[in-house]
C-alpha cells in the first residue's frame, strides 16, 4: 500500500511540473489568475486593491539647496609687528571679550626703541627751550639798538629749526608707543576664535593673519542657486536649515540678500539666509541643507506620487521634424468598493512624494494606491488591506495551509486535483523525503523515476 501512495505522489508531481491538463492550462492562460477564479469559473478578473481617502493637507513648493553655516562678520587679526611670538593665550574655539589678550610678542627691541624716541623727545624740548629764549632776548635787545637784524634771523631759525625737531620727536614716540602696544595681540570685538595661525616660537608675519575670529552678532548661509529657482526667490521669504544628517529643520532664517545678477562663470545666483533661530547642532563651518518656501498652501488636495498612472504619448511635429513626449497623468478612484474609475488630473505643486491636484478629485475620494498597475477604467475590484495582499506562500503558512484541512491551491493545478489529493494522503515523512529528494531533479529525471517506480510496482504486484 505505501509503494501505492508513493507512485501516486511521483504521478502527481509529474502532473504538476508538466503544467497540468489543457482545460488548466486555458484557464490559467486567460489572465485572470487568482481573481479568475471566481463563482461559476468565469473570466471575469476582480482586482484586490487598497484605497486612500483624499483630504486637504498643506502643501509647499520648495527651493533645496546646500550651503555652509558662517558668522555673518569674520575679523581677521593681522600683527601690526614683525618679531618672535613669545605665548599664546586663547585657541581655537575659545570665546573672547573685546580687548582681551590673545598673543604676546617679543617687545625688547621695540621697548628700546620707545626708550631713544622719549630721550628724543625730552632733548628736543630742551632745544626748543633754549632758542626759544634766544630768540626773544634778541627781540629785546633790538629794540634798544643793543643787536643787529643779522643776529635776530639767525636766533628765530635755530628757534624754528628746534620746534621742528621737537614736532618730529613727538612723532616718532607715537609710532614706538604703538609698536611697542603692538606686541600684544588683542581682540578687536568680542567673538570666538575660529582660526589661529603659528606656534610660539614663530615669528609673526605682518602679512599673514593670526587670528580669524567670528563676531557673536549672528550667522549666514550662502546658497547658490539656478536660474530657474533664483529669480523666483525673494527678499523675507521665511527658510528652514537642516543639517545633513538630522530629519528635522534645525534652524530658521529668512532671505536678507540676493545678488542682482548670476555668476557669469557657473550661471547660478547667490542668495543669503540670515538666521533668526538656531538649534544646537548649527555652529560655524556646519553643512546644512536650505528648504526655501517660494509658494505655500495650508489647505489643498494631495495625493501620493506613487498613486499616480502616468500615460505617455509620442507628437510628432512635421513642421518642425522634431519629436516630443506628451505625459498626462490620472488617478484610479474607487466606485462603491466594486468598480475602478479612471480620473485625469491636472496637477500642481510638488513637494516630495506629494503632489496637489488642482481638478479632477474632491475631498472624500477613495483613490486606489495599491493594485492601479493592472487596471482599467470601469475594471472590478475587491478593497483589501493587510494579509490580502499577501503572497499565496505567506498567506499558506500564516494560515496553516492545506494541511490543517484548508483549501489551498498548490502551484501549477488548481485546488483540489489529483495531485493534491495523493499529496495530502502520504505522511509527513513520506512527504518531506520526496521534496528532498526531487528538489534538485529536472523534468527527465522525474519520468526516469516514475518508470522505475512504476516497474517497481509491476514486479510487486
Amino acid at each position: 500500500m505505501k509503494n501505492l501512495l508513493f507512485s501516486a505522489f511521483i504521478l502527481s508531481l509529474v502532473f504538476l511540473g508538466c503544467g497540468g491538463s489543457d482545460e488548466e492550462t486555458s484557464s490559467n492562460s486567460g489572465g485572470g489568475g487568482w481573481g479568475s477564479w471566481g463563482a461559476g469559473g468565469n473570466n471575469d478578473r476582480i482586482t484586490s486593491v487598497e484605497t486612500q481617502n483624499v483630504t486637504l493637507q498643506p502643501i509647499a513648493d520648495q527651493v533645496r539647496s546646500f550651503g555652509t553655516i558662517k558668522a555673518q562678520d569674520v575679523i581677521s587679526i593681522t600683527p601690526q609687528v614683525s618679531n618672535r611670538i613669545t605665548r599664546f593665550y586663547v585657541d581655537l574655539g575659545d570665546t573672547v571679550r573685546q580687548g582681551q589678550l590673545l598673543a604676546k610678542i617679543n617687545d625688547a627691541t621695540f621697548r628700546d626703541q620707545l626708550l631713544q624716541a622719549e630721550a628724543q623727545v625730552a632733548q628736543s624740548r630742551i632745544a626748543v627751550s633754549r632758542d626759544s629764549a634766544a630768540y626773544y632776548r634778541l627781540r629785546t635787545l633790538i629794540d634798544r639798538d643793543l643787536s643787529s637784524p643779522a643776529e635776530l634771523e639767525a636766533a628765530q631759525a635755530s628757534y624754528q629749526s628746534s620746534v621742528a625737531s621737537f614736532q618730529s620727536a613727538k612723532a616718532s614716540l607715537t609710532q614706538a608707543k604703538e609698536n611697542f602696544n603692538y606686541t600684544e595681540v588683542r581682540s578687536p570685538v568680542r567673538g570666538v576664535i575660529i582660526s589661529r595661525t603659528g606656534e610660539e616660537g614663530d615669528i609673526a608675519n605682518a602679512s599673514q593673519a593670526l587670528f580669524e575670529i567670528a563676531n557673536l552678532v549672528g550667522y549666514e548661509s550662502r546658497v547658490f542657486l539656478p536660474v530657474q529657482d533664483w529669480r523666483f526667490v525673494k527678499i523675507g521669504q521665511q527658510v528652514k536649515l537642516r543639517v545633513s544628517n538630522e530629519n528635522n529643520a534645525t534652524a530658521e532664517g529668512v532671505i536678507s540678500r540676493k545678488s542682482p545678477q548670476l555668476d557669469a562663470t557657473t550661471g547660478l545666483g547667490e542668495v543669503v539666509i540670515s538666521l533668526t533661530n538656531t538649534g544646537p547642532s548649527i555652529y560655524p563651518g556646519v553643512l546644512t541643507e536650505s528648504i526655501i518656501d517660494i509658494d505655500y498652501k495650508p489647505q489643498a488636495v494631495v495625493v501620493p506620487r506613487s498613486a499616480l498612472v502616468e500615460k505617455v504619448e509620442t507628437v510628432v511635429e512635421p513642421e518642425s521634424n522634431t519629436i516630443s513626449l506628451d505625459r498626462t497623468y490620472s488617478v484610479f478612484v474607487s466606485v462603491g468598493d466594486s468598480v475602478a474609475e479612471l480620473r485625469p488630473l491636472q496637477l500642481g505643486i510638488e513637494q516630495g512624494d506629494k503632489i496637489e491636484v488642482l481638478s479632477g478629485l474632491r475631498p472624500g475620494d477613495n483613490i486606489i494606491v495599491t493594485g492601479q498597475a493592472s487596471l482599467k477604467d470601469g475594471g472590478k475590484i475587491r478593497v483589501a488591506t493587510g494579509s490580502d495582499f499577501s503572497s499565496p506562500q505567506s498567506a499558506e503558512i500564516a494560515g496553516g495551509g492545506s494541511e490543517q484541512g484548508q483549501t489551498a491551491r498548490p502551484a501549477g493545478g488548481r485546488p483540489g486535483g489529483q495531485g493534491g489529493a495523493a499529496f495530502a494522503n502520504m505522511s509527513d515523512e513520506e512527504r518531506q523525503k520526496m521534496r528532498q529528494r526531487m528538489q534538485n531533479m529536472s523534468q527527465d529525471e522525474r519520468r526516469a523515476l516514475m518508470d522505475s517506480i512504476r516497474t517497481a510496482n509491476a514486479t510487486n504486484n
